[in-house]
């Protein structure tokens, strides 16, 4: 199984995956530049390993939480790429991979545990997870946006949130600076894809409304 993963809910990342194994792989340390960088990338990454687009057995797409920039990028380009190729188009929530990748790696295992990553602002995107043995971790509750300190006691934390709120949090010092990526995106999706367990849409998860605002009318000059 032939995959290309996308995930820009933090980082610009690229990941081409055959089964779980990382062919070839992309990751920008900018978090302001995913429409600049995220074509460009995906275009090295499949020149390098000799694939074209059609080959492909599906686009994977972080559908976030994360910000407005970032995600609209990321899933435009993944909707643009599927289409153009006709190749099949799934989302997987980007705390989701970073559960996978918690688990597979033996980090956590058989408790329940928390993934947090930056959401900036002074808040943190979360979820719950409970591994009980299995390779997919189940999702309990979240994903929330909100403060470090509103997070449920006690449980260990896997993501960036750890390194930024030690205080409020119970880190896993494996996952203490983790970010989601295209490559746990991509093995998360393929051991779902294996497992028959189905994948999301590509509907992003913002979890805030917009900064932006429609300008409202100008006001008269008074004399």
């Amino acid at each position: 199984m032939l995959l290309l993963a996308l995930d820009t809910s933090a980082a610009a990342t690229v990941a081409l995956l055959r089964d779980d194994d990382v062919v070839g792989r992309f990751g920008s340390g900018d978090t302001r530049s995913h429409a600049e960088v995220l074509a460009p990338a995906v275009q090295r990454v499949l020149a390098d390993a000799d694939v074209a687009g059609s080959d492909l057995d599906a686009v994977i797409a972080g559908v976030g939480p994360g910000p407005f920039t970032g995600l609209r990028a990321g899933l435009v380009t993944a909707r643009t790429l599927s289409f153009v190729w006709g190749v099949p188009l799934h989302g997987v929530m980007s705390l989701d991979a970073l559960a996978f990748e918690a688990v597979a790696s033996g980090a956590v295992g058989g408790t329940d545990f928390l993934v947090g990553t930056d959401a900036r602002r002074g808040e943190v995107y979360w979820a719950s997870y409970r591994s009980a043995g299995a390779a997919v971790p189940e999702l309990l509750e979240g994903p929330h946006v909100g403060a470090a300190g509103t997070l449920p006691r006690g449980l260990p934390l896997v993501g960036r949130a750890a390194s930024l709120y030690p205080a409020d949090v119970v880190a896993v010092p494996a996952f203490a600076t983790a970010d989601p990526d295209a490559v746990s995106l991509g093995r998360a999706a393929h051991a779902r894809l294996v497992a028959r367990q189905p994948l999301l849409d590509t509907t992003p998860l913002y979890l805030r409304e917009s900064d932006a605002r429609v300008p409202g009318p100008r006001k008269r000059a008074t004399a």
